[in-house]
């Protein structure tokens, strides 16, 4: 039986959800401007604070019902069919338009944001793996991982694995997160500090002291990738985790309960996710970056990525792209036929 307390907390999710991929979009969107100009770099360093880590959690936290079983199947299917899709469709556009340096075209080297694909799957098959240990125990190891993956002597792009371990944390809270305990922490005066604490990070990354270098805030580096061959580097990790964890809970802070326009929106970021990659690098690939040089500009681009992630998840997008975005795979859930029949 749902509860009004089971409705609100999904209003509370999918809301969360489509401001998330607005942030998305915008820091994406922002990306090319972070070497040139000091406004995108500081809300491009804000955003990269927690728009990720809260987006894995919020998958996570909507995993909780389609984890195991023919739902489990389906949507590990459907992840995978998405994967070889739209690694193929970037791939064959980036030959062709976008040249993107430093690209590798290969199905085991996922092209730019749809590492999320990769790692969406490999959660789901680690979290079927930890059923069986506590959810607190799940919680240690997987931050255990998260830091010792990027002592591996690999590059960290190859099958998303450095993200993969780093962000896991995020997704095995969210499947275990309850909206309950969720509307108790964020009392009024705590969604006050919040917000002051939110505002201070946003005027921090700015600061050339305060500066984290944009490796520790994607996640897809080893600790020799980022120059740091110590043997205590994983102490950054746990930092770089710290200030996720306070800026997340700040962003938390503005999410509302309640059900509107934006929790119908938030049912088809996927679409957005998926789609707006193809306009950013579009955009970037016909020059258009280059007449961007004022701090008016760069928040016409924000503006401009808000209004494009409310264009895609409108159902006519839906409608004309759905075969891309959700293939149909229930026919691969079927059991084969028997090629036999046996005689009486």
């Amino acid at each position: 039986m749902t509860t009004s307390h089971d409705v609100q907390g999904e209003s509370f999710f999918l809301n969360l959800r489509f401001l998330l991929i607005i942030c998305v979009f915008a820091g994406n969107a922002l990306e090319p401007l972070v070497g040139s100009l000091h406004i995108a770099q500081q809300w491009f360093s804000w955003i990269f604070m927690f728009h990720m880590p809260l987006f894995v959690l919020v998958t996570g936290y909507f995993a909780q019902t389609s984890l195991t079983g023919s739902a489990g199947r389906k949507v590990l299917l459907q992840i995978g069919m998405q994967y070889l899709i739209f690694q193929s469709l970037y791939s064959i556009l980036d030959v062709a338009l976008f040249h993107v340096p430093h690209i590798h075209h290969s199905f085991f080297a996922p092209y730019l944001l749809l590492w999320f694909l990769a790692s969406h799957i490999c959660w789901r098959l680690l979290m079927l793996s930890f059923q069986k240990i506590p959810p607190v125990l799940q919680l240690g190891i997987s931050v255990l991982l998260g830091i010792l993956v990027g002592y591996l002597p690999v590059d960290g792009i190859w099958l998303s694995v450095c993200r993969t371990f780093v962000y896991l944390p995020y997704f095995v809270a969210g499947y275990h997160l309850n909206y309950a305990d969720v509307r108790r922490f964020f009392t009024a005066p705590v969604r006050i500090i919040a917000g002051v604490v939110s505002l201070l990070l946003m005027v921090l990354a700015g600061t050339s002291y305060f500066g984290i270098p944009a490796g520790w805030l994607y996640g897809n580096m080893t600790y020799g990738e980022l120059g740091h061959t110590e043997w205590y580097a994983g102490i950054y990790r746990i930092g770089i985790y710290g200030v996720q964890w306070i800026a997340s809970m700040a962003f938390l802070s503005f999410v509302p309960a309640v059900t509107g326009h934006i929790t119908e929106m938030g049912r088809r970021t996927l679409y957005v996710f998926l789609l707006h990659g193809l306009i950013v690098r579009t955009v970037v690939a016909k020059g258009v970056y280059e007449y961007i040089d004022t701090p008016v500009e760069v928040m016409l681009i924000v503006v401009c990525a808000a209004g494009l992630c409310c264009m895609l998840t409108m159902p006519w997008v839906r409608t004309a792209t759905r075969p891309l975005i959700e293939p149909q795979v229930e026919w691969m859930l079927k059991p084969a036929p028997y090629p036999f029949r046996r005689s009486a």
